[in-house]
């Protein structure tokens, strides 16, 4: 019972000390920049929003860690073109039209090997 309440203290504790981690945005021309945290102070996303607020050119999201685990494009809050994601040992390569997955391009890379998905 005493290991169990150590340990709910400490789950406990660990939790009363995560930040309290708000996004930033700055005004830069015509754009405004948004930044998103991880409870760490990581940044978890990075990219730009329109006039009328919508997500615009290129948006990044990084993990905990800040190691950069997607990246693509936005016009006037719609996927388009090349998005790239990254998962451990792969690349995904996702071509997006009208905010719609037109095709989907892996590579490994243990075997080198393409994979192509197109839009059925």
């Amino acid at each position: 019972m005493k290991n169990i309440l150590v340990a709910i203290a400490i789950l406990f504790s660990g939790t009363m000390m995560a930040q309290d981690v708000k996004p930033t945005f700055e005004k830069q021309g015509d754009v405004i920049k948004g930044t998103f945290f991880h409870d760490n102070g990581e940044i978890r996303q990075q990219g730009f929003y329109n006039k009328e607020g919508k997500l615009q050119g290129e948006w990044k999201s990084y993990d905990v860690t800040g190691k950069k685990i997607a990246m693509g494009q936005y016009k006037n809050g719609v996927k388009t073109g090349k998005w790239f994601f990254w998962n451990n040992e792969k690349l995904s390569e996702v071509n997006y039209t009208d905010n719609t997955i037109a095709s989907v391009t892996t590579w490994s890379n243990k075997d080198d090997v393409v994979v192509n998905y197109p839009k059925n």
